[in-house]
């Protein structure tokens, strides 16, 4: 489950309840980045969203780019999202698929895939490691990727591992400042120590010659 999955789910949902949107990847994508966030209360969220009037804290404007005089689509505020687009403008309103849409990251069954959420993950990774190192691992987990951006992702990461582990560990959840970049970041740093670069791969040349069985060899597989 990552960022296509839920910039596609949100056209779906777009194109069914309000505007074909399904040739708009990029726009949507836009509107996710811009209007989506992780819900920390999700029941709390759902009842806001079935509010009505100023009462509804979440539902929000989002006005399409028509390529002409606008290039490139925007939010409106909450105060200015009204529901009625001015002069030319197209718009869709986002309500409780502000939070329902980033929900899947930790709920990916609700649209059918059966994997876990990204705190089971978490939880699965670090309980198949040997246990004297499992408390430094809860201590230092690290967020990145485009996901990791919204609002209310790290904190909800935490709430949920939390609950899944034993009080005794520590938990420590950061976000990468540059959550896009910092995984090219550690795969350069690797590849640049050669000597340990080696060790750790399998030549395309060996491979040919040797097939699975090399890499069963030398990394130790079952």
């Amino acid at each position: 489950m990552g960022g296509k999955h839920l910039t596609n789910y949100l056209k779906e949902v777009i194109s069914y309840r309000q505007l074909m949107v399904m040739d708009e990847t990029y726009v949507i994508n836009q509107v996710k980045e811009e209007l989506c966030y992780v819900s920390t209360d999700f029941e709390m969220d759902m009842k806001t969203a079935k509010l009505k009037g100023k009462e509804n804290t979440i539902i929000r404007d989002y006005v399409l780019p028509d390529y002409a005089s606008l290039c490139k689509g925007y939010a409106k505020t909450q105060e200015e999202s009204t529901g009625m687009p001015q002069d030319s403008e197209q718009i869709i309103r986002l309500n409780n698929e502000r939070f329902s849409i980033p929900e899947l990251l930790f709920h990916p069954s609700d649209i059918g895939l059966s994997e876990m959420g990204i705190p089971e993950a978490i939880v699965h990774s670090v309980e198949s490691l040997p246990e004297n190192i499992r408390s430094d691992l809860y201590e230092n987990i690290i967020l990145m990727g485009g996901n990791a951006k919204f609002k209310g992702f790290n904190q909800r990461v935490f709430d949920d591992v939390r609950c899944l582990i034993s009080s005794e560990y520590k938990l420590n959840v950061t976000t990468e400042s540059d959550c896009l970049g910092c995984a090219w970041q550690g795969g350069k740093m690797l590849a640049e120590n050669e000597s340990e670069f080696k060790e750790l791969v399998v030549s395309k040349k060996a491979y040919e010659e040797f097939g699975h069985s090399i890499c069963k060899k030398k990394f130790d597989l079952n």
